[in-house]
Order: C-alpha cells, then sequence, then structure tokens
C-alpha cells in the first residue's frame, strides 16, 4: 500500500470515528443512554452499524469517549483565543467556566457521563486518547500558573471539577451556579471579574 493511500484511508477513519462520536453525544442528549442504540447511532452518522462496533468496543466505552472528545474540543476552542496572552489565571479561569457551561449546556449528557464513571464496572473510569488529550489541556494550564506536579495537580482540579458538575447537575438538589463558581474560584485564588461568568463556552 502506497503511503498517500494509507494517509487517505487514516483520514477516512478518523472522519468515521467523529461522526460515530458526535452522533452520540447528540443522541444520549436528545433521548437519554437508555434510549439511544448502537444503530441508532449508526443511522445518525450516516454509517454502516457494523463500523460503530469495529471502532468501538461497547456502547459505555464509547459514550465516555465520546464526551471526552466534546470537553476536549469544547476546552480547546475556549483557550485558543488566548494563545499568546500571559495571564495563568485567566487561562485557569476559563477552563473552569467552560466545563462547567458544558455541564450546564447538556446536563442529560454530562449526567450520563458522570453516572458511568462511578457507576461499578469491568470498564472503570476510561482514559482514552481523548480524555488524554482533556488532561493535557488542563495540566498545561496549571503549568503555566507555575504548578510545581502539574500531573498531581491536574488529579485535584479533576476531582474539585467533577463534583462541580455534580452540584449543578444532582437532580432536585442542584446547587446555584454562581455558587459553584465562586467556591472553584475561591479554591484557585482567582478574581470573579476575570469572565463574565456564570459561565460561557465557545
Amino acid at each position: 500500500m502506497s503511503p498517500r493511500a494509507a494517509a487517505v484511508n487514516e483520514a477516512m477513519r478518523s472522519r468515521s470515528r467523529a461522526r460515530i462520536m458526535q452522533a452520540t453525544v447528540d443522541l444520549v442528549d436528545e433521548r437519554g443512554f437508555d434510549r439511544t442504540t448502537l444503530g441508532d447511532i449508526a443511522e445518525r452518522a450516516g454509517l454502516a452499524r457494523g463500523l460503530v462496533s469495529y471502532y468501538f468496543p461497547g456502547k459505555r466505552y464509547l459514550l465516555q469517549s465520546s464526551t471526552h472528545r466534546l470537553m476536549h474540543q469544547t476546552l480547546g476552542a475556549a483557550l485558543a483565543p488566548l494563545e499568546g496572552v500571559d495571564d495563568a489565571d485567566l487561562w485557569l479561569a476559563t477552563s473552569i467556566d467552560t466545563v462547567l457551561g458544558l455541564a450546564a449546556a447538556r446536563p442529560t449528557l454530562m449526567r450520563t457521563h458522570l453516572s458511568l464513571i462511578l457507576a461499578p464496572s469491568a470498564e472503570g473510569f476510561i482514559q482514552d486518547e481523548e480524555q488524554q488529550r482533556f488532561g493535557g489541556l488542563l495540566r498545561r494550564v496549571l503549568a503555566l500558573r507555575g504548578a510545581e506536579d502539574p500531573v498531581a495537580e491536574h488529579a485535584v482540579l479533576r476531582s474539585a471539577l467533577m463534583g462541580a458538575c455534580m452540584g449543578l447537575l444532582l437532580p432536585g438538589a442542584e446547587t446555584e451556579p454562581q455558587l459553584i463558581r465562586d467556591d472553584l474560584f475561591a479554591r484557585y485564588d482567582l478574581d470573579a471579574s476575570l469572565r463574565p461568568g456564570p459561565f460561557r463556552t465557545p
């Protein structure tokens, strides 16, 4: 196989995977996890049903990976305008607001994602390539703020963000968004005036 043919095939695989993951987050956000089948996802993506199973080992893995992709892409788009801006606090404030904004904008999807992470299963927390990309963005932000150990501090920030999202999304006991934001900003000594709040996404 020529290098060009291999590159074309890889690009096609990448596009198919992207279509499957986009269809997954959209359908789960619309219908919920239990009411979304792999067949539904294939139909929405415009692909053969077998391709979904070929690329992803199961619906649970697919949903987690797809949500990680959405989180990575959303945060990346929010941080892109800050390239060249020498204000590490603004980078972190933007990261916090973007993750919380995503939870507020897609509550069904994010509730499902969190429930799958917390539910006992053989898979546990899936640390796929998309999750690593998302984590890499947060570690970069923490490094910009002078973190001595960005990996360890990322684990703490990730836990804080997950807890904040749960506070926003807990059915029947949702916490006021501004209180959630204020708490996270206080933990990291961020000025609330850095961003207009409570949350904004790209």
